[in-house]
């Protein structure tokens, strides 16, 4: 199955340099369209996957449930994709060269991509709209949990290639969910070129131990949010209530809040009722006004909850808050809610994560919100891409060197 999945791909990967920017904008088009044409059917085996995961934990069933609003959303992601400028043959650079020769640096796809993700229908549209857009051939693997639903959109987008007379193979999907399968995907080598693996700690960590295909980290997120003293306390309450309870069980929903001491008698009590429905998990300093709240232990700091449930440490000024972090944090988003410009200059330099925010929600930490359509994923390594991953993220580069004649003395 996977040598069948891969020679495909190594044969699109040929196919898809060809299209223009226009026929690849077409093609988003009509699939953003079909999308709504068909959202009953893509409903019912949305509900399909539902009803056969019924013990799923609250969050990752959020994460794999469709409505008609996240289907438009997702519609209108793949056309907002489709009206981005084409990232291919840009060029990045350009110097003519001291011996005549000019110089130019441009950007080209990546190839074949391994897609392997969890719970969400969503990711399977994102990864197909934002591979073909930068002329990349993608291969899915999905999480069994949306079996169905991950199925239907593939064959979807594979129908809407068909109409334009193309090579379906531009996407494809292994149809299995067995370990094995999904094993030899991770040494498929000699057909895929990067392999982005978006899902749990567990999921990643498992692809890059098991992987011999470069990959791209993505999604764990124990973000932080520190409200120093000097901090607009009515907006902390909000920003701190958006970034933890709109969407608890995704990768940039607040983990950990940091509480400068100084202003913890008037803001946890009010904190504390602004997050009724939210598990306090907290240090001593806290419990001390928080008296009914569950003690935080030292794996706490560290847990990504994906729940409705917050870590609450009080901390003593701006390099405890800062070292807190560092130790701590996975390097997904972070955000300070400060008036102190200094505090501001110092939380940016010294915290090394892909986002920093000042006075505003982790949850804009989104290639949609970014203005790049959708996200592949959110990179939290350095090399090549980090942060959302949008289209020029998904692209390489190659020289083109022109010359009227010259020879190396």
């Amino acid at each position: 199955m996977i040598n069948t999945l891969g020679q495909n791909a190594k044969q699109a990967k040929l196919e898809i340099i060809k299209l223009t920017s226009k026929q690849k904008s077409d093609v988003l088009k009509e699939c953003a369209k079909k999308i709504l044409e068909n959202k009953d059917a893509l409903l019912k085996a949305n509900k399909l996957d539902l009803d056969t995961n019924k013990d799923l934990k609250a969050a990752f069933k959020d994460r794999l449930t469709l409505n008609e609003s996240r289907i438009e959303q997702i519609a209108k992601s793949i056309e907002m994709i489709a009206n981005l400028d084409d990232p291919i043959g840009k060029i990045n650079y350009a110097k003519n060269l001291e011996n005549g020769l000019q110089l130019a640096k441009i950007s080209v796809p990546i190839g074949v991509i391994a897609m392997i993700f969890e719970s969400r229908p969503n990711v399977c549209a994102d990864a197909f709209a934002l591979c073909f857009k930068s002329s990349n051939v993608v291969i899915l693997r999905g999480g069994k949990e949306a079996f169905n639903t991950n199925l239907f959109l593939v064959g979807l987008f594979q129908e809407v290639l068909k109409s334009f007379r193309m090579n379906e193979n531009f996407v494809q999907i292994l149809k299995s969910t067995s370990y094995e399968e999904a094993n030899k995907l991770l040494k498929a080598r000699e057909y895929i070129d990067v392999l982005i693996p978006r899902g749990s700690k567990r999921l990643i960590d498992e692809v890059i131990k098991e992987s011999s295909i470069a990959s791209i980290q993505t999604g764990v997120g124990n973000c932080h949010i520190f409200v120093d003293k000097s901090a607009d306390l009515n907006n902390a309450l909000e920003i701190i209530k958006n970034a933890k309870t709109q969407r608890p069980g995704v990768c940039n929903s607040v983990e950990t809040v940091l509480i400068h001491s100084e202003i913890k008698e008037d803001f946890l009590p009010k904190l504390k009722e602004c997050l009724a429905n939210v598990e306090l998990r907290v240090c001593e300093k806290s419990k001390e006004i928080l008296k009914d709240s569950k003690l935080a232990n030292e794996e706490d700091w560290d847990f990504e909850y994906e729940d409705l449930i917050l870590a609450i440490k009080c901390v003593d000024d701006i390099d405890e808050a800062i070292a807190h972090i560092q130790k701590h944090s996975t390097g997904h988003s972070e955000s300070i809610l400060t008036n102190d410009i200094d505090n501001m200059n110092r939380f940016f330099n010294e915290i090394d994560s892909a986002v920093l925010y000042l006075n505003a929600s982790t949850r804009f930490s989104d290639g949609g919100e970014f203005g790049f359509g959708a996200e592949i994923g959110i990179s939290t390594q350095k090399l090549h891409a980090r942060g959302p991953m949008g289209l020029e993220a998904l692209c390489s580069y190659k020289y083109i060197v022109k010359g009227d004649g010259q020879i190396r003395n």
